[in-house]
């Protein structure tokens, strides 16, 4: 706004011009008309109008299709949705993640076999397994954004899972180191068994005769493979040393109750697995609360009664491998049983021995018998027909 003032200085007159704004409240409602109005609209609403230029429009759109083209890859790419489909896109999945826990800890089997590598003590290499079970768990947990102790509400079966877990385990080395490896394998496949009848107790699944039959056939199976090794490991206990036969003797009967221990204390940990997973809605939960508990416990079994050996290079691999497939197992396993009813999955497990007995004799490692072909054959027809008939009977 311009105001102009004349100043007079003798003969000489002067004009003096006076620029200043004109703020917002010395406007009066009658100056802001016609013409004015329109030019004071004008300038105010392009400031009120978003800057949008051919750039972030272009942007704007280029994005979204970004964005769809690499869904649409995801989505298309076959192991992904092979994996997936797996995990929980089927009402197979609970048997299959359990079929793929027997797989890999078959592979587990065939790579100890395969790569000779430094002799091991047990309590420490089931310390190095249950290490690295821990810190993988631990990091899936926290980078999924998970409670690492699970819900509040959980923590009770969590913890009973770890406990009973543990016992199982130390248990389970124990008897391998008093039993021969044929018996404490053999008592060891009673935890499917036990495992059904205490989700009768403590879940109240129902135990039809097609489960029962099942784990029977299965069982009867294992029985068969590992008959002939039985009855020629008792052949040799009669004819072997009086000393070692007394001893024998003595501690045998203590050595078979600690390998029923292990077996029902599994069979309780599978339930407290799945009533756990359930719980959490995380089946990693399970395995990172067994995780923190058999680790320490295996660790001072190691210094306590055992040696420790110091692994080299290449047997510190194997056992690294060794140890992601063995949690990679754990995982799968839980999530089996937290989707399928206790005596199923149970019975999948089995598939690791017949495995097993087949890659034996096809490399050559194991003399075909008429025993172990039967035994071979009774469990691949007992899982086989849990795959097909038991979840389509669950569901009815």
């Amino acid at each position: 706004m311009a105001a102009s003032a004349e100043i007079s200085d003798g003969d000489h007159d002067a004009v003096e011009l006076i620029v200043r704004d004109a703020s917002a409240s010395e406007l009066v409602p009658d100056e802001i008309s016609g013409d004015g109005a329109v030019l004071a609209s004008e300038e105010i609403i392009p400031l009120l109008k978003p800057k949008i230029n051919i750039f972030s429009v272009s942007h704007s759109r280029r994005k979204p299709r970004e964005k769809g083209t690499k869904l649409r890859e995801i989505e298309t790419f076959p192991v992904t949705q092979f994996v997936l489909w797996i995990w929980g896109g089927s009402r197979y999945s609970g048997l299959l993640c359990v079929a793929i826990s027997s797989t890999i800890y078959f592979v587990m089997e065939v790579l100890s076999d395969f790569f000779s590598a430094q002799s091991i003590p047990l309590f420490e290499t089931a310390f190095a397994r249950c290490t690295i079970t821990l810190i993988l768990s631990y990091l899936w947990l926290r980078g999924n954004g998970q409670p690492i102790f699970g819900p509040a509400h959980a923590r009770k079966f969590l913890f009973s899972r770890a406990l009973t877990g543990c016992f199982s385990l130390l248990s389970f080395i124990y008897c391998i180191r008093r039993l021969p490896l044929s018996q404490a394998i053999v008592l060891s496949f009673t935890t499917p068994i036990m495992a059904s009848i205490v989700a009768r107790i403590i879940l109240h699944e129902k135990l039809k005769i097609a489960d029962v039959g099942g784990l029977a056939c299965s069982f009867f199976g294992v029985l068969f493979i590992f008959r002939q090794i039985l009855t020629t490991q008792g052949a040799l206990l009669r004819v072997g040393e009086t000393n070692y036969i007394a001893i024998k003797g003595r501690n045998h009967v203590l050595t078979v109750l600690v390998a029923l221990f292990s077996s029902i204390t599994g069979g309780i940990s599978y339930c407290l697995i799945k009533a756990g997973a359930k719980a959490s809605d995380q089946p990693l939960a399970t395995v990172f609360s067994f995780g923190i508990l058999a680790t320490p416990a295996t660790g001072i079994c190691t210094f306590a009664f055992e040696e420790f050996v110091l692994p080299n290079a290449y047997t510190f691999f194997l056992m690294l491998i060794l140890g992601l497939l063995s949690f990679s197992a754990e995982v799968f396993f839980a999530h089996g049983l937290q989707l399928e009813k206790t005596s199923k999955a149970a019975n999948v497990l089995y598939m690791e021995v017949a495995l097993s007995q087949i890659w034996g004799i096809g490399s050559r490692r194991i003399t075909p018998s008429f025993g172990g072909l039967v035994g071979c054959l009774l469990i691949l027809i007992s899982v086989c027909c849990t795959l097909y008939f038991g979840p389509e009977k669950e569901t009815e």
